[in-house]
């Protein structure tokens, strides 16, 4: 069988998906299914059992023999929560715990890294082991991820396989429950719809025009395409980026947004909040070398591509993945 967590949210419940079509259907997911918000996520999905988040330690100390591989997925993920202890308790501690035991029972683990360790970007944005330490993360959402990192290359035991995926903006189904932390494409398709129009953040830097902010915004679908090619192929363990190894312009994201909906396009641009302008973003873009060297030679879906299939798919049906 194989171990899920944060199997409800939005990566997790898109991955259950892609091992269904996979026909596997021995999973083990784990969570808080207690958001109602997130019951769709599920809906019509096949798995063995559901475990809640603070009784899997104990159920995994019993049934770990007969666990192939665990993806663990689930994080708190709130860019504008500034409580480190919820952090440090679900982001770094019960990972560590997942660690440990997948180490003591010599288990292969996935775990969700992000781009957000990376911070400004002063070193660059290469998944090389070398440069965790130097990492400055913007916030306490970027050190929990960041300080479990560190945590994980200072081991001296380790799951026999292991890869920490550095996650870029990822986009998607089955992000509808995520409020305000949705992606931008998730904000602009229900922006337009409702106001015809579509607001992007000013730049308050000379060296770079409004809306020629650069994301690599990253498909979910590419996701759950890499971490199948994990599983499958065992490149060597480590730190991994997962974006397009592409950046794209905010304009580049609402003008796709606004063809794929058939709509004249309107953008109009207001200041970002002063409270985390200093904070602000302005270029960020995975080198995906490492990942391409182990052997991924799957094309990521182009953002015009992959804005489409998520309007056109699931967005204008409100449709799960």
């Amino acid at each position: 069988m194989y171990v899920i967590t944060g199997a409800s949210g939005f990566i997790g419940s898109c991955f259950v998906q892609f091992m269904n079509v996979r026909g596997i259907t021995d999973l083990i997911l784990v969570d808080e299914f207690e958001r109602e918000e997130k019951f769709p996520n599920l809906e019509g999905k096949s798995f063995r059992a559901k475990i809640d988040r603070d009784l899997f330690p104990a159920w995994f100390e019993e049934h770990a023999q007969e666990v192939k591989m665990v993806f663990h997925i689930g994080a708190r993920t709130d860019t504008t929560e500034f409580d480190r202890s919820i952090f440090d308790k679900l982001n770094v501690k019960y990972s560590q715990l997942i660690w440990n035991l997948c180490s003591r029972f010599q288990i292969p683990l996935v775990y969700a890294s992000s781009a957000a360790t990376y911070g400004l970007g002063e070193f660059g944005y290469a998944d090389d082991h070398a440069l965790v330490e130097k990492l400055k993360p913007l916030n306490p959402y970027g050190d929990s991820k960041n300080d479990f990192d560190k945590w994980a290359l200072a081991q001296t035991t380790s799951p026999p396989n292991w890869y920490g995926l550095k996650f870029f903006n990822v986009y998607g189904p089955n992000e509808y429950h995520k409020g305000r932390m949705a992606s931008v494409i998730f904000h602009a398709f229900h922006q337009i719809q409702k106001t015809g129009g579509m607001k992007l953040f000013r730049s308050h830097r000379d060296d770079y025009r409004d809306g020629e902010q650069l994301r690599d915004f990253v498909y979910v679908k590419d996701v759950c395409s890499v971490i199948l090619f994990l599983m499958d192929q065992r490149p060597v363990s480590g730190l991994y980026n997962l974006g397009t190894g592409k950046a794209r312009t905010f304009l580049d994201l609402a003008r796709s947004t606004f063809q794929a909906l058939g709509k004249s396009e309107n953008i109009s641009f207001v200041d970002t909040p002063e409270d985390i302008r200093d904070k602000y973003q302005y270029f960020t873009e995975a080198d995906m070398k490492k990942l391409r060297d182990a052997g991924y030679a799957v094309p990521f879906y182009e953002l015009e591509e992959g804005v489409a299939d998520y309007v056109n798919g699931y967005l204008q049906k409100e449709k799960y993945c």
